[in-house]
């Protein structure tokens, strides 16, 4: 019988033991349930140069104090993003979709999180190290993986991280929902107004972006 997603771990075990061989001596990690986490506390900086020297096929996030494995993009996944990006650059030539973008979140810029997509104006990015201020970032992207984190990550916590930091917009696209999630007027941590859309309707994005996306072709990803 094929698990589900409840059964599936979240990092392999052999990403695991990569991952522990390569960590600072002073950061001590265990394997529970199929996760990866750490036996003390640890620190942004810490966690810094664990991701640093994390495997290729690892990605990691910091995210209310603790480290959280991002599930790796399959094919699906990557489809939606490029789709995304065609859309943003056919209503804003000026504007560029970036993905897989380090960014301080948090109150306090405590968190680090590994968006899908960040929005922003071309060209913002130049000479920014891995981890980037929010500031200029017109919208976040993430697109929920099948994983047993993905509704705590991206629907509970991204919110709150990205509101934190006054990410304008906020876009969460649901694979395993069939919809299109638009969080917008952050204030006082939170985002203000939220608008939830079936695949196949329009989809308004409030300025600073102005322009409706079509989710039509999204229906060609369910999985």
């Amino acid at each position: 019988m094929t698990p589900g997603i409840a059964d599936r771990p979240l990092m392999p075990i052999e990403d695991f033991e990569e991952l522990a061989d390569v960590a600072p001596d002073h950061v001590r990690l265990e394997y529970v349930d199929g996760r990866v986490r750490t036996k003390d506390p640890l620190s942004v900086e810490d966690f810094e140069e664990l991701e640093r020297r994390a495997p290729e096929t690892v990605r990691l996030e910091y995210i209310n104090g603790k480290l959280e494995v991002k599930a790796m993009p399959d094919g699906n996944h990557r489809e939606i993003f490029v789709r995304l990006q065609e859309q943003c650059m056919q209503h804003r030539p000026d504007l560029r979709v970036y993905g897989e973008s380090g960014v301080r979140t948090e109150a306090y810029r405590k968190g680090r999180a590994r968006t899908d997509g960040a929005v922003a104006l071309k060209g913002h990015f130049k000479g920014h190290g891995e981890w980037s201020a929010s500031n200029g970032i017109l919208m976040a992207v993430e697109i929920t993986s099948h994983d047993r984190d993905t509704n705590q990550r991206d629907r509970i916590d991204k919110p709150v991280g990205y509101a934190a930091v006054d990410i304008p917009v906020y876009l969460l696209i649901g694979r395993d929902s069939s919809t299109v999630v638009v969080y917008s007027e952050p204030r006082d941590g939170r985002y203000q107004q939220k608008a939830a859309h079936s695949w196949g309707s329009p989809v308004e994005l409030p300025e600073p972006l102005g322009f409706t996306l079509d989710t039509e072709e999204l229906k060609d990803y369910a999985d």
